[in-house]
């Protein structure tokens, strides 16, 4: 195994804590690895010298082929419900942690490859990724995280100079990721299934230690995690709604404990408001459909639920019981989250009576939908409408005597334009740019990605020059459909 000179404290605290779970491994060999992106500032945010990742020596560790000191590169083991089918073996089948390092504000951070080459869990695929999808995953990521969005990181994309075959023969790449943890709900299925309550205790204790540490002076500690990650997905799930985000492959293996987005697959922004928006090719029946996802987070939740019994009391029906009664407040949970954004996206005014409020949203969203207004550049224009200049958002509409009492309503209580600039991004990664900038850098061209990057990172300063990027696709762009890319 080759070290490298790259100098970045790792350690290994998942291999060590938890080694049943954690199959050593490196990556594959990359014949000629280039660089195509790097993120400086979340370099530097990590306490890692990008100069020096961009050396031969740092191309090797964003890919896995060399081994900085104190890491120990593993493939995780976990199991996972997807699209309601259970699989008790997934695991990294194309991923490694490389290990674990402490940033510059002391939180603890996963580094974690994507695509860097067949493990045990492979199950006969190839263990590699393509271009397209790393850098997609690199832009949206991102452009989350801008949008106040917990996520993943994205810290590199290299590209490794072989080909993966698809549907087509495609150029290689490997992303470097960030993330507080890759825990995930299929974790604790796995570590279940096995029937090691030992092993299961372990695993809650390295969860609550990394993510909600509150949780570990309760008097339930292990109800208390389970509380904190309902509470979690909850905010999470909202934020993705609020946005008209669609994740599209919400299954267990992609539910993060730390309530983190987590895989940037078959994803997108929905344009048009549509509550049964689905742009997986794999979703054919809507499962993950943008209004269904708060259902889905508690079908998840369920199964996270379902591990937990032999922590949560020593009599079945208790812990059944306490573990019901606990995910019960997703729901209250959800709806304040979600509530609370929808009003600052109307603007709405502090101590606006509750039924008052979510009557006027909730007339608005059918406004919205049957007149397939798209939610981003839609909230966006009644922001200019609060400030006097409301024809841009009466031009969106088919029922302009409906959308005026409305909006004479809204008017009537004052609303705050600056909240609403505050809260509603002119720049989402727009899904006809974003499949315009991967085509480019699947080609070999990374200026379109740099231009929609360079637009992302501030989604809610508006930019002269910049109309294209806010603008909904054109109306040939058509249906859109994602892939997973594996």
């Amino acid at each position: 195994m080759t070290t490298t000179s790259v100098t970045i404290p790792f350690i290994h605290r998942f291999a060590s804590e938890l080694p049943e779970l954690a199959l050593p491994w490196q990556g594959e060999d990359v014949p000629d690895p280039r660089l195509l992106v790097l993120n400086d500032a979340l370099a530097d945010e990590l306490g890692i010298d990008a100069d020096a990742l961009r050396t031969p020596d740092g191309l090797r560790l964003l890919t896995g082929t060399t081994v900085p000191a104190g890491a120990t590169p593993v493939a995780q083991a976990y199991a996972g419900h997807q699209f309601g089918g259970y699989s008790p073996r997934l695991g990294d089948g194309r991923a490694l942690l490389i290990g674990e390092l402490t940033d510059r504000e002391g939180r603890l951070r996963d580094l974690h490859l994507k695509g860097s080459g067949r493990t045990p869990f492979s199950r006969g695929a190839d263990g590699r990724a393509a271009v397209g999808p790393m850098v997609r995953e690199y832009v949206v990521s991102e452009a989350m995280h801008a949008l106040g969005v917990p996520t993943t990181r994205a810290l590199a994309v290299v590209a490794t100079g072989r080909q993966v075959q698809r549907e087509t023969v495609l150029p290689g790449a490997v992303l470097a990721r960030v993330a507080s943890s890759h825990l995930r709900v299929g974790t604790f299925q796995y570590v279940a299934a096995a029937g090691d309550v030992e092993l299961l205790r372990r695993l809650a204790d390295h969860a609550i230690e990394r993510h909600h540490r509150a949780a570990a002076s309760a008097e339930r500690p292990y109800l208390a995690l389970f509380e904190s990650v309902v509470a979690a997905q909850a905010d999470l799930v909202a934020r993705w709604m609020l946005l008209g985000f669609v994740h599209g492959v919400m299954n267990t293996d992609n539910m993060k404990i730390s309530g983190e987005t987590i895989d940037y697959g078959p994803c997108a922004f929905m344009e048009a408001f549509a509550p049964d928006s689905v742009f997986s090719s794999i979703d054919v029946g809507g499962r993950y459909a943008y209004g269904n996802q708060p259902a889905a987070a508690v079908w998840n939740l369920a199964r996270f639920a379902e591990t937990l019994l032999p922590l949560l009391d020593e009599d079945q029906d208790r812990a059944v019981a306490l573990a019901v009664e606990s995910l019960g407040t997703f729901d209250t949970r959800y709806r304040a989250t979600y509530g609370t954004g929808l009003r600052a996206k109307l603007g709405l005014p502090e101590g606006l009576e509750d039924a008052v409020a979510m009557q006027l949203c909730e007339e608005l969203l059918t406004l919205l939908h049957e007149s397939h207004v798209d939610w981003t550049s839609g909230f966006r224009a009644l922001g200019r409408a609060a400030r006097g200049d409301a024809e841009p958002f009466r031009g969106l509409f088919v029922d302009l005597v409906a959308v005026d009492g409305w909006l004479a309503r809204w008017r009537a209580l004052a609303p705050d334009a600056a909240l609403m600039d505050r809260t509603n991004p002119v720049y989402i990664p727009r899904n006809h740019l974003v499949e315009e900038a991967l085509d480019a850098a699947t080609s070999g061209d990374m200026t379109a990605v740099h231009e929609l990057m360079d637009v992302l990172q501030n989604p809610y300063d508006e930019r002269p020059g910049k109309e294209r990027h806010a603008a909904p696709a054109p109306v040939d762009f058509g249906r859109y459909t994602t892939y997973c890319g594996t």
